[in-house]
């Protein structure tokens, strides 16, 4: 019996040859995990919050299965690019609502995982943003740890296999990571 990460790798191969039903396929074996990740970053949301869990997932689902060119190694591999699309995603959210609300209350926006445990304005998650960008010059490895774990909730040896290394290097560099944006967001 063939596990659901493997089953997951080779429907992902079917994208690779333009087979349609893969992306049919593929859609519920992976929704529960987007679903997990996108509510994680929304949860403590404002009420009334316009951009909901299933609008992020669905956004971000098609992005990555509408791309010619999509090419993912495995399920890991999945995740991490959905990481990155989700983030661009609310990115782009949060520039949006910050350019409407200006001078306005913003509305507050959450982070988990222990990285930033306060809620933070749309500044601040903007301010994110760019302290990952900056990190991403000093060291891109960990600004891609820091985006699988945050955006992506990926787990260390999923994000071990996507960057080649050991869990115990992927914890080193997220400790690392963590503690300068820690720093660099005051």
């Amino acid at each position: 019996m063939e596990s659901p990460e493997y089953r997951i790798t080779l429907l992902l191969n079917g994208l690779k040859e333009s087979d349609a039903k893969a992306i049919d396929k593929i859609y519920p074996l992976i929704y529960d995990h987007l679903r997990n990740e996108a509510h994680l970053q929304l949860r403590q949301e404002r009420a009334g919050h316009t951009l909901q869990t299933t609008a992020l997932v669905n956004e971000a689902y098609l992005k990555l299965v509408d791309q010619d060119k999509a090419i993912y190694n495995n399920r890991s591999h999945f995740l991490a690019v959905a990481a990155l699309t989700m983030r661009r995603i609310l990115i782009s959210y949060a520039r949006k609502k910050n350019a409407e609300k200006r001078g306005g209350k913003q509305p507050a926006l959450t982070f988990t995982d222990g990285m930033a445990p306060y809620e933070a304005q749309i500044d601040e998650f903007l301010d994110l943003d760019d302290a990952l960008k900056k990190l991403e010059a000093l060291d891109e490895r960990q600004a891609q740890i820091v985006q699988y774990r945050f955006f992506g909730g990926m787990n260390y040896k999923e994000i071990a296999e996507v960057m080649g290394g050991t869990e115990h290097s992927v914890r080193y560099d997220w400790r690392v990571a963590r503690a300068w944006l820690k720093c660099e967001l005051g």
